[in-house]
């Protein structure tokens, strides 16, 4: 069995205020707090892989992470927002065959991303519409979820 953690982003600059593209609206100053705290707590899971949308709040969302666990961070579109949920849950289910990797998107992905869990029939103990820096830890065995937990965001 692996897990892979599917982070929604951290705080990121109000959509609304932001006049440069969106890929490249980052993360708050809360935003980077979060994303400390997600890095203590991630740290503790060791995993081989750090994979993310490749829009800026994602990518800043891991950057505490992959410093403490000195590993890169790979960047796909599908991750990005907008992208197709059956298609991320391919790629988490591809990440997730042989170790624990933590993902990173967007609140639209997450949403349809864990839509396609239920719908296999795994059920949730918490939101699918999951509040930014939240975590979704998906169990993965043979290629398919058997289980899921959510993890609140860290305390700020």
């Amino acid at each position: 069995m692996s897990t892979v953690h599917v982070v929604r982003h951290a705080k990121a600059k109000n959509r609304d205020e932001w006049t440069d593209p969106d890929e490249l609206r980052p993360l708050t100053k809360r935003g980077r707090r979060q994303a400390v705290g997600l890095a203590e707590r991630l740290q503790e899971e060791r995993p081989a892989r750090l994979v993310s949308s490749p829009y800026l709040r994602c990518v800043q969302t891991l950057e505490e992470l992959a410093r403490a666990l000195d590993l890169p961070i790979e960047t796909t579109e599908l991750l990005a927002e907008g992208a197709n949920g059956a298609t991320a849950l391919d790629l988490v289910l591809s990440l997730g065959r042989s170790e624990s990797v933590v993902c990173c998107t967007h609140g639209d992905v997450l949403f349809d991303l864990m839509h396609e869990v239920t719908a296999a029939g795994v059920t949730l103990d918490g939101p699918r519409d999951a509040p930014v820096a939240s975590t979704w830890a998906l169990e993965v065995v043979d290629g398919r979820i058997v289980g899921a937990r959510f993890v609140e965001r860290p305390a700020t």
